[in-house]
């Protein structure tokens, strides 16, 4: 059996390994003892193992069957680069034959590949992210935590005050940000919540907030001139809506009776104090700062997620923010656990304005967008460069596009700001006047029609994305990460760069190019990443597509590079399928690479949705989507509802120990 390339990441059994091994899977291997272990120290010791340990791998480390489920990463880069060919090194005379090549592709498949069952993670708290705690707060007060801030023109400042207080959220190990339950809560952090808190509740009993206390309580206020003031009536009222929202499902009884018995025979200040005491207490407690705290759970049991957990998973993976009225209503009376219930509030999700987070966060971080803040030092033109990309994945996301069209779109988006990328379509935009007085200024985006396409089309030739990936290198790279899913090593340190050209040579950076790649350890990678690189050589650094009617070169010596007619985006992948540029590579990523691009951005949305990284038994999950949307040319919204639908999304497994979810 031939094995295909895994397009699985290489770190999925980070979870297993630290929950013991895979479950019901046994420890020992006969084939493992007695034919590819002997097959490890006959070919890959000398050079992996022992003293000598090359690229981080270390055969030694195995030496028993018991060590193979603690070192899954290492078998998925050695079933990588076999099925590749590219170890042993091709000038290695002690090599495998092809027999013994598919004796240990043959094992990695039947032991990591296809006796893995599908199954959910063990349950995980996880802390909101910086993102998911501002939209919260928002949602639950009806207001924005502001900075106090005067912008001057042109100048970008934050004015959230929830983002400029917390800390960056770091990538979690599924590289997303709300992959938060390795994330602890320090003191440091406990603090900025409790202070926003209090601010929040200062701002909420202002005057200028009353329609949104209004709104809490259920009834008007009376004005006074100075202060606002509850009756008890008021008070409880107030608790009543207030606790379920912040909490994300119903109060439970004897809690609730506490928070009002704490009211009891108070009036004007002091009522007012202690019913902003018990909200305060609501708004620091892990309840609301963790997601997943409250779910309804039978340790040491595979079930399914109560329908609280699972509008809340719903609502943070489509909107990054609470579940709504209509979401909580809907798990309130079961509704939630019938698919047909589940695809229409996806429906009616993808509907609303907060749908746009998909793009600005989920997109946003799998795409690496924040890159292209590097690509301009000019704000207005760097935030022009970014909204493109964003207008045009929300459309994608919220217009029931096809998932393939990321690849291939006849639609774009541009501004005044943009429209030099686009000379033969930009006739399509509004006319922008320049407000008096305004040297400069950032419009919204409209949508146009690519007709022609001039080079443009799809998420691969968005001026923003070519910008921030300046070369062949880069946008190989970036192409072959992010698009195709493919893993890739980072590059020896000690690796020079490309030679610059000599003053009088005129080179291509493609001929350069082929000096730095002769050695045998850089064209094993440079082998995938340099057709999908050089293919887009007809975009410059900017941006700019070179074969446009109002195409100009940089204000530098004009060279080899410059020139239309002398570039070189002709390729051929490590399969063999070639191409002359990047219109005959595009066919290419439509046809036979269709579905690893497909599978890919499966991958990424699971990953995304269920908050971590995607583990050996999410595989036949990822399989099955990604067959169903191949087939049926499946959207966007076609994908978000199967993983909403998916067994990861909706069951879970409560680890016996209390400690599983600290």
């Amino acid at each position: 059996m031939i094995i295909t390339r895994t397009r699985f990441a290489s770190a999925l059994f980070t979870a297993l390994v630290a929950a013991g091994g895979l479950e019901g899977r046994p420890t020992e291997d006969g084939v493992f003892d007695t034919q590819i272990q002997p097959l490890l120290e006959q070919y890959c010791i000398n050079c992996h193992g022992g003293e000598k340990v090359k690229g981080e791998v270390d055969f030694t480390e195995i030496v028993r069957s018991q060590d193979i489920d603690s070192r899954f990463e290492l078998w998925e880069t050695v079933a990588d680069v076999l099925a590749y060919k590219e170890m042993p090194p091709k000038e290695e005379d002690n090599r495998p034959d092809p027999t013994e090549t598919q004796q240990i592709l043959d094992w990695y498949e039947e032991r990591f590949v296809n006796s893995v069952e599908a199954r959910p993670g063990t349950f995980q708290a996880r802390r909101l992210s910086a993102n998911e705690y501002r939209n919260t707060l928002r949602s639950l007060f009806g207001f924005e935590l502001e900075n106090q801030i005067i912008a001057a023109e042109q100048t970008l400042v934050e004015k959230s005050l929830v983002i400029k207080l917390l800390p960056t959220d770091p990538p979690g190990p599924s590289e997303f940000v709300n992959d938060t339950s390795d994330a602890r809560l320090s003191s440091f952090i406990w603090e900025q919540y409790a202070y926003m808190a209090d601010r929040a509740l200062q701002e909420l009993f202002s005057k200028e907030r009353s329609d949104a206390l209004e709104t809490l309580v259920g009834q008007p206020l009376p004005h006074y001139s100075e202060s606002i003031e509850l009756t008890p009536a008021q008070a409880e009222s107030l608790l009543r809506s207030f606790a379920p929202r912040a909490l994300r499902r119903p109060i439970a009884r004897k809690e609730l009776e506490r928070m009002l018995a704490s009211l009891m025979g108070l009036k004007g200040g002091e009522l007012l104090s202690a019913t902003r005491d018990e909200m305060k207490a609501l708004l620091v407690s892990p309840s609301f700062l963790y997601r997943g705290l409250l779910i309804e759970a039978t340790p040491g049991k595979q079930q399914l997620v109560d329908s609280y957990e699972l509008a809340e998973r719903l609502s943070y993976f489509l909107w990054e923010d609470m579940p709504d009225t209509q979401l909580f209503e809907a798990a309130a009376r079961g509704d939630l656990e019938h698919a047909d219930e589940i695809a229409k509030q996806v429906d009616r999700m993808l509907a609303s304005p907060r749908a746009r987070n998909l793009a600005e966060s989920f997109g946003h971080q799998w795409l690496g967008l924040a890159d292209i803040d590097n690509a301009r030092d000019d704000v207005l033109s760097r935030q022009a460069l970014r909204s493109q990309p964003f207008d045009f994945l929300n459309y994608l996301f919220t217009e029931n596009r096809p998932v393939i069209e990321l690849i291939d779109s006849n639609v774009a988006f541009a501004s005044h700001n943009t429209a030099s990328f686009y000379p033969e379509n930009n006739y399509q935009l509004e006319k922008y006047v320049r407000p008096k007085g305004i040297e400069r200024k950032l419009v919204p985006n409209q949508r146009m029609s690519l007709d022609p396409p001039e080079g443009r089309g799809g998420i691969l030739t968005i001026p923003g994305i070519l910008a921030m990936n300046r070369g062949p290198i880069l946008r190989g790279t970036w192409m072959l990460r992010r698009i195709l899913g493919e893993r890739l090593g980072e590059p020896p340190a000690d690796i020079p760069p490309v030679e610059a050209a000599a003053p009088n040579a005129d080179f291509s950076f493609r001929e350069r190019f082929e000096v730095h790649r002769s050695d045998s350890t850089c064209a094993r990678c440079h082998d995938r990443i340099d057709p999908l690189g050089f293919a887009l050589q007809m975009y410059d650094d900017e941006g700019s597509y070179k074969l446009a009617l109002n195409y100009k070169p940089p204000r530098r010596r004009a060279g080899h590079d410059d020139d239309p007619d002398r570039i070189d985006t002709s390729g051929q992948l490590p399969d063999g399928e070639a191409f002359q540029n990047f219109d005959e590579l595009k066919s290419i990523l439509l046809g036979s690479k269709r579905r690893d691009i497909i599978r890919n951005a499966v991958e990424r949305t699971l990953a995304y949705a269920l908050c971590r990284k995607l583990e050996a038994f999410d595989r036949p999950t990822i399989d099955a989507i990604t067959k169903k949307i191949d087939e049926t040319n499946g959207t966007w919204r076609d994908l978000f509802v199967e993983v909403s639908h998916s067994l990861p999304f909706r069951e879970t497994f409560i680890a016996p120990s209390p400690q599983t979810n600290s």
